[in-house]
C-alpha cells in the first residue's frame, strides 16, 4: 500500500478531529510561584492533548480552605508536599496520584542592582529597612526563608524588618513596587527564559532550608474527569520537565 502526503494529512485530520471531541477541561489550583511555568506547561498540554485548562494561581494554604469549602478544582498543584498528602489524608484527594512535579529554589532578591551580593552577606550588613517574606505558617517558600535567616543567626535581628505576604507572588510585589527593598522569593519569579536577570540576588543554598517539594494531586472533583489524570501524566513528560529547567526549578526524583 502506497502512503501519500494526502494520505497522511488526512489521518492526521482524522487524528485531530478525535481528539478535539474528546477534549475536556480541567479546574487547576497552581502555587503563586509555578504561574509562569503553568502558563507555558498549559499551552504544550492543550497543543499535545486537545484539553484544556483553567488555571487559578494562588496560596496553597488558602487553596486548601476554598477547597474544604466545595471549590471545584479537580487538580492541586501545591507548592509543598504536606496540603496534598493533608487532602489524601481527609478523603478530600486520590493518594495514590500525589507526586512531585518540581522542586523549588529560593533566592534572596532586589529590584536594585548591586544591593544583593551573591553569598547574602547584605542580611547582616543592615543596609535596607524592610525584606519581604511569604507568611512562614502557610506559604512553604516562606516557611523555608525564616529558616534561612534562623540558619544564619539573623532571625532575632531582622524580625522588626520582616514584611510578610500572604503568598510569594504577594512578597515578590512588595520588593517590585519598592515596598520592601530586598525580600525572599522563588527563583522562577526572576529567572524569565530569554530575558536577562533583573536586579540582584543571592540564590540561598539548599542546605539551609527544608527541600520545597512542590507535589500535584488529583482531587475527587476531578476523578471521573480522563484530562486531570492525562495532566498529572504530563507533568512527567520530557516538555515539562523542560520548563523546569527553563525556569531553575530542579526536576523531580524518578
Amino acid at each position: 500500500m502506497r502512503i501519500t502526503r494526502r494520505s497522511l494529512a488526512t489521518a492526521w485530520l482524522i487524528l485531530a478531529a478525535a481528539a478535539s471531541a474528546h477534549a475536556a477541561e480541567v479546574q487547576v489550583a497552581v502555587a503563586a510561584n509555578f504561574a509562569s511555568p503553568m502558563a507555558r506547561i498549559a499551552e504544550a498540554f492543550t497543543a499535545a492533548t486537545g484539553h484544556t485548562l483553567k488555571v487559578s494561581t494562588g496560596s496553597t494554604g488558602k487553596f486548601y480552605s476554598q477547597i474544604v469549602s466545595g471549590a471545584p478544582f479537580e487538580v492541586l498543584l501545591a507548592a509543598d508536599d504536606q496540603t496534598p498528602r493533608r487532602l489524601a489524608t481527609e478523603g478530600r484527594a486520590v493518594a495514590a496520584s500525589q507526586a512531585t512535579y518540581a522542586i523549588g529554589r529560593l533566592v534572596l532578591w532586589s529590584a536594585t542592582p548591586g544591593l544583593v551580593d551573591e553569598q547574602g552577606a547584605v542580611l547582616r550588613s543592615g543596609g535596607f529597612r524592610h525584606i519581604a517574606i511569604a507568611n512562614p505558617r502557610t506559604a512553604p517558600y516562606g516557611a523555608a526563608a525564616m529558616q534561612t535567616l534562623r540558619a544564619l543567626g539573623v532571625a532575632d535581628a531582622l524580625a522588626p524588618r520582616l514584611v510578610t505576604g500572604e503568598s510569594i507572588a504577594q512578597a515578590y510585589q512588595f520588593v517590585v513596587t519598592g515596598n520592601s527593598e530586598l525580600g525572599f522569593v522563588a527563583l522562577s519569579q526572576v529567572r524569565a527564559p530569554g530575558k536577562p536577570p533583573q536586579g540582584s540576588a543571592w540564590r540561598v543554598p539548599a542546605n539551609l532550608h527544608d527541600p520545597i517539594r512542590q507535589d500535584a494531586i488529583l482531587l475527587k472533583a476531578g476523578e471521573r474527569n480522563p484530562a486531570a489524570s492525562a495532566l498529572l501524566a504530563f507533568l512527567k513528560s520530557e516538555p515539562a520537565l523542560q520548563v523546569l529547567d527553563d525556569f531553575g526549578y530542579g526536576r523531580p526524583a524518578r
